[in-house]
């Protein structure tokens, strides 16, 4: 019996990652025979897939906008999936003109490592703390690629214990 080498096997591996990742993007509704909606599952999205081809565009939280003490990585697991032209728009508020209050800017930090560390030395500032005001900071989701985000105030305090962090990987559109 004959065993497969490592090079084979990982590059079916991730042929097969790649196969479902594409399957599980497409719209499966074809066919005279086709059963309506099958691939669909009960996960809790707070949106429809994005089947229009065209962008949405989601408040970071919700609700809750961008601030200390909520967890954005729950947050963008319930609203998965996003795609690429997609626009997440921080909402926080401006610090307050007598030094009180909690300023939060917006990060974009480089790889996994930083992210999961809450290490800004590479990060990317890309919202100070009076850009989040109003009608908030949007920021376009440009490519296919993990895009980390994080609140690097208070020498990165508020990614590390107050939870403002989180990573999202859009997704292209398929075109059928």
């Amino acid at each position: 019996m004959a065993l497969v080498n490592p090079q084979t096997f990982l590059l079916l591996a991730v042929f097969s990652c790649m196969f479902a990742i594409g399957l599980a993007n497409y719209d499966f509704n074809w066919g005279p025979r086709s059963p309506r909606n099958w691939n669909k599952t009960d996960c809790p999205y707070t949106h429809p897939p994005n089947a229009t081809q065209t962008s949405n565009r989601f408040i970071v939280g919700g609700s809750e906008n961008w601030h200390y003490g909520f967890n954005y990585m729950d947050w963008a697991r319930m609203t998965v999936p996003f795609f690429v032209n997609d626009t997440l728009v921080f909402k926080y508020d401006p610090p307050n003109a007598n030094g009180t209050g909690f300023p939060h800017s917006v990060y974009l930090l480089p790889n996994y490592r930083s992210f999961n560390k809450c290490d800004f030395r590479r990060a990317k500032r890309i919202a100070d703390p009076t850009q989040g005001a109003g009608e908030g900071f949007e920021f376009v989701l440009k490519k296919m690629q993990t895009y980390y985000f994080a609140c690097g105030e208070h020498q990165g305090i508020h990614c590390k214990t107050g939870n403002m962090k989180f990573a999202v990987m859009p997704l292209k559109h398929w075109r059928f």
